[in-house]
């Protein structure tokens, strides 16, 4: 299945704050920032791309319902989506 970006704008937003948020881990590493701060912002990337790999997971199932609508067979099931996300995680 080809990622659009009319399939994951939303993805991409999540996935560019992570970045930034890792930035700003590596940063305070590299600076010798304070510990409980840094698992905290290491978490928050962490759950940003979680939430991101959902929000593709789940752009990519309703994909494959509106290609089914139109008569048309998606490239990938909804299972095999579900499959992949979690073999990764």
């Amino acid at each position: 299945m080809e990622l659009r970006p009319e399939l994951t704008g939303d993805a991409l937003t999540r996935l560019r704050r992570a970045q930034g948020q890792l930035a700003g881990v590596i940063e305070a590493m590299e600076e010798g920032g304070d510990c409980a701060q840094v698992l905290t912002q290491l978490a928050a990337v962490s759950r940003a791309l979680d939430r991101a790999g959902f929000k593709i997971v789940a752009s990519g199932m309703r994909y494959c319902g509106q290609a089914r609508e139109n008569g048309d067979e998606p490239e990938m099931t909804e299972q095999e989506l579900e499959r992949l996300f979690l073999s990764l995680a």
